[in-house]
């Protein structure tokens, strides 16, 4: 399919139990398809999704503070992206700042405007909430994504991290943007 797909409204609600399994397909898929090229294919044809649908239950069970995840559902009812933000990390520390930690959409619904949807929702809970500024890491060689925060208003603010999946490097960059808390 070429050109962008019909918009789907979706209505965005905080992440249950019940959604870990969904988040967690959504998630992995998410990874096998984006950092394919970026990352060693081995290390991505592992990953598994009840594996981590088990990692995200737990933390519901003892969530970080500040951490809200959030879903988009389609008008049936299933659940077709996710978002997941709070404090910014620096370190072990929480700062001042908000942080975009996951976005990720069902590969179905790629340009329909529900990780649009998702953004927005995120940006506005972050400046309710006071923070002035919103961070996000990116892999440097996402360029889909990457042109995806920068339509969202963020822009690579200089800071580099190097990241390291089974001895390949795939460093990652912040993006930042001005909020209105």
């Amino acid at each position: 399919m070429s050109g962008p797909q019909a918009r789907v409204p979706v209505r965005v609600r905080e992440m249950t139990l019940a959604d870990c399994d969904r988040v967690s397909r959504i998630r992995v898929r998410g990874w096998q398809s984006a950092y394919r090229g970026l990352m060693p294919q081995p290390y991505l044809d592992a990953m598994d999704p009840a594996a981590d649908a088990e990692r995200r239950r737990s933390l519901f069970a003892r969530p970080p503070a500040g951490l809200v995840n959030l879903v988009a559902e389609d008008a049936g009812g299933e659940v077709v992206g996710w978002a997941c933000h709070g404090p910014y990390r620096d370190g072990e520390a929480r700062t001042a700042d908000a942080e975009l930690y996951a976005l990720y959409v069902d590969a179905g619904r790629l340009g329909t405007g529900v990780g649009r949807t998702l953004m927005q929702e995120s940006v506005r809970q972050c400046e309710s909430a006071g923070h002035a500024r919103m961070l996000l890491w990116v892999l440097k060689g996402n360029a889909r994504a990457r042109r995806f925060y920068e339509r969202a208003g963020f822009r690579p603010d200089g800071a580099e991290e190097p990241f390291e999946v089974e001895g390949v490097a795939v460093p990652e960059v912040r993006y930042a943007r001005p909020l209105d808390g």
